[in-house]
């Protein structure tokens, strides 16, 4: 993962735009993990909340264009990194215990807690895998087995095939964005142009805040499905999508503090008291 960030030219002021807090809503499912009590739920109902694999694509998709960037060959393995954390946060699966000689977070295998579905159709096919995989793999096999980045051609079955294609089309269903086919020259291509630019802002809001207005300066103070966010964001190259409005003085700060969290010992912000560590296994693994 690229340590570098690159600044485009001229002065972006910040945008102002109000938005207006709306209450936290209590998950259907009970064994999924809670968040923390002052998150801001930033969108209006059931039908329209997100997972964290939509929202980094979200944060990637050009709006009026409805494609990410051609030039981005990181997205793919971050969204594969989005989805073990999403499994994790709902409960579904967990990180074997370290044992007495504490294995580091690259070597514990993961393991399937609680194979009840989850109603999302990818979530529920790594789950599959997972849950069928004897003996269980690492978090760094699991992302390459499930973006196809194996030279284990047994291992190719597990391969999540077209997720950004998968993923526009719930944002579609959830009334954020639309479809459309346009021509390159040689081929057509479906696309997936924004319609509801108040869900997005909103999300951009809320990572700018996490680190400018709410930045609490300890990790394990942030809301862990906005600290998995940020880390997934950058490491899919679109993190930079979500600070370019703002003005200079505030894109460094931004960025300042996104470098102390990516510059923190994972192994040992594991070890803390309340941590999910297979969130910290999947940053620790796309991080390197």
């Amino acid at each position: 993962m690229s340590g570098a960030y690159s600044r485009t030219s001229g002065l972006i002021q910040r945008r102002t735009a109000t938005v207006t807090n709306s209450t936290n809503e209590s998950t259907n499912d009970e064994k999924e993990e809670k968040s923390s009590p002052d998150e801001d739920e930033d969108l209006d109902s059931k039908e329209t909340r997100l997972t964290l694999m939509e929202e980094v694509l979200l944060l990637g998709l050009k709006d009026r264009e409805g494609y990410t960037s051609f030039w981005n060959d990181c997205i793919s393995s971050g969204l594969r990194g989005c989805i073990l954390i999403e499994l994790s946060l709902r409960g579904r699966i967990e990180l074997e215990k370290a044992g007495m000689r504490r294995r580091s977070l690259t070597n514990r295998k993961v393991i399937c807690k609680n194979d009840q579905p989850t109603g999302d159709v990818l979530l529920d096919e790594a789950l599959r895998h997972i849950k069928e995989t004897q003996p269980p793999e690492t978090v760094q096999s699991w992302i390459e087995y499930l973006s196809g980045e194996t030279w284990n051609p047994l291992k190719l079955r597990y391969q999540l095939r077209n997720v950004r294609e998968r993923l526009a089309k719930n944002l579609v269903e959830k009334g954020v964005c639309t479809t459309e086919k346009q021509n390159f020259l040689l081929f057509d291509m479906t696309t997936h142009p924004l319609t509801d630019n108040v869900v997005k802002q909103r999300l951009i809001k809320r990572v700018q805040e996490s680190v400018l207005n709410r930045w609490t300066n300890d990790a394990h103070r942030m809301d862990r499905r906005m600290l998995s966010l940020i880390y997934l964001a950058h490491s899919s190259d679109v993190l930079e999508n979500a600070f370019a409005p703002l003005s200079d003085d505030d894109y460094e700060v931004a960025m300042k503090r996104v470098r102390e969290l990516l510059d923190l010992d994972f192994d040992a912000e594991s070890m803390k008291e309340g941590t999910n560590e297979l969130m910290w296994a999947v940053i620790s693994a796309m991080s390197k």
